[in-house]
């Protein structure tokens, strides 16, 4: 594939986060993507880190924002894709740490009807805040480098391997289960087939799972990105979780119908609210 590549990258209020991700975007290898933060609300701070990674990123960088009303990560998403011009997204979130390759094996992963579900290495509390305060850099580790931190909190290896999987990749093309937004690509027309995430999942939660499964019902099929695509992923708190009930029986509705499309979709934006004076 060598079309553009849209990386959506779903943020709310972690600047310096935001900014570990975004210098680790600038050091790609394959520069043939652009990037859309996707932003639930954030404050000043992080459309200053925006602004100043515009013109530092090396690619486009575009800044999709509304105004915080709880966690509506699917709806900002949206609002990303919407204003994307690549024909294949991959979708990461603003804690997570690509290697300099990440980009590059997205795109020989990449294949029509597939959607690409990659893995992470989580980090622990006092490790992230030794990468955000002094300046670790996780995406210049080697293996030997991630290695000698696992003791410093870091849970497992695998992710930093790289291992041609070949058929192996596509052993298990219905599973939606582990497919994750903070690691995930799929063609922009498989979104457009499924109209994006559905933004009636209000809260944190499984969003991600019923957009897999959507696509699945569609007739897009999962292929493994684990041992290639890989990210570290930053430590944070645990998000408030009153919504998730409400999600489960959304999500459980989704698994015993047929649908496709999103109940409040990419065609059912509607404009942003100005920002409050």
């Amino acid at each position: 594939m060598s079309e553009l590549i849209s990386i959506v990258v779903s943020t709310y209020e972690r600047p310096d986060a935001l900014g570990a991700v975004l210098r680790a975007l600038s050091r790609q290898s394959d520069r043939g993507f652009e990037v859309i933060v996707a932003d639930d609300g954030s404050g000043p701070a992080t459309t200053g880190v925006v602004a100043q990674w515009q013109g530092r990123l090396g690619v486009p960088l575009a800044h999709a924002r509304h105004e915080h009303s709880g966690f509506r990560a699917a709806e900002i998403r949206n609002r990303a894709i919407a204003v994307s011009k690549g024909a294949y997204c991959v979708f990461l979130d603003g804690d997570c740490i690509a290697r300099a390759d990440f980009v590059a094996r997205h795109r020989a992963l990449a294949e029509p009807g597939w959607f690409v579900a990659g893995n992470r290495i989580l980090l622990s509390e006092p490790l992230t805040r030794s990468v955000l305060a002094d300046n670790l850099e996780p995406e210049t580790w080697t293996l030997a480098g991630v290695l000698r931190r696992r003791h410093e909190g870091i849970n497992r290896i695998a992710p930093a391997l790289h291992l041609p999987l070949g058929p192996l990749r596509k052993a298990a093309p219905l599973r939606w289960e582990g497919a994750r937004t903070c690691n995930l690509a799929v063609a922009r027309r498989d979104l457009d087939r499924v109209d994006g995430f559905d933004a009636s999942f209000n809260g944190w939660g499984l969003e991600d799972s019923d957009l897999a499964i959507r696509l699945i019902h569609a007739g897009v099929r999962r292929k493994d990105g684990r041992f290639a695509t890989g990210v570290f992923h930053l430590w944070h708190r645990e998000n408030d979780r009153a919504g998730f009930a409400h999600n489960q029986m959304r999500l459980n509705d989704v698994i015993r119908s047929d649908r496709v499309r999103a109940l409040r979709g990419l065609s059912t934006l509607s404009p942003v609210a100005p920002a409050h004076a």
